[in-house]
């Protein structure tokens, strides 16, 4: 990563800032293809760590979209996802009879996006699909596949960083996705 200074916090470099925006003009032209027929498509980020991916996927969408946020997270500032799910902000758009595309950063648990999407299908969209930038399988404790993602994330243990995702609300920044030392 030429004149891209690494932060000391950072263990090592998953995807770069390159490959990033590669894999995510792959994921626009999914949407594309996937919403070539819509009338109404009704965009939905889940704030806060989808921005960076949300803002770059929206760019090469080249059909009429509405935008439209929530935040529901089950992460209290620690490592592990508490379990408790809570919507924090919700929709301000109504989505009954209109596609959906729920974007979120990362699948891991499952608890969070599973949540969002079972409120979500209660509003009767026309279709509900989910696309994420990571899928970490690994991490799940409740049965949940996104329709489309970017990257396979394999290790457990790995905890990311940078490009919206955070440890505390922090290194959200970066423009690349890392991995943090381990602190002992």
């Amino acid at each position: 990563m030429p004149n891209e200074a690494i932060d000391p916090r950072i263990d090592k470099i998953l995807f770069t800032k390159e490959e990033l925006e590669k894999k995510i003009y792959e994921l626009s032209n999914w949407v594309n293809q996937t919403y070539e027929n819509s009338s109404e498509l009704i965009v939905v980020g889940l704030l806060k760590g989808c921005l960076p991916f949300y803002a770059q996927l929206i760019k090469n969408i080249n059909i009429d979209l509405i935008t439209d946020f929530m935040i529901a997270s089950s992460y209290d500032g620690t490592l592990k996802s508490s379990g408790n799910v809570k919507i924090i902000l919700d929709l301000v758009t109504n989505i009954e009879g209109k596609d959906v595309l729920l974007v979120e950063d990362i699948v891991d648990t499952g608890r969070t996006i599973s949540k969002t999407v079972s409120i979500l299908k209660s509003r009767n969209p026309k279709s509900l699909r989910v696309i994420t930038l990571l899928n970490k399988p690994s991490g799940r404790v409740v049965e949940f596949e996104p329709d489309k993602f970017g990257f396979l994330i394999e290790e457990e243990d790995d905890f990311v960083v940078g490009f919206g995702f955070d440890l505390e609300e922090k290194m959200r920044q970066f423009p690349y996705i890392g991995t943090i030392k381990k602190t002992s």
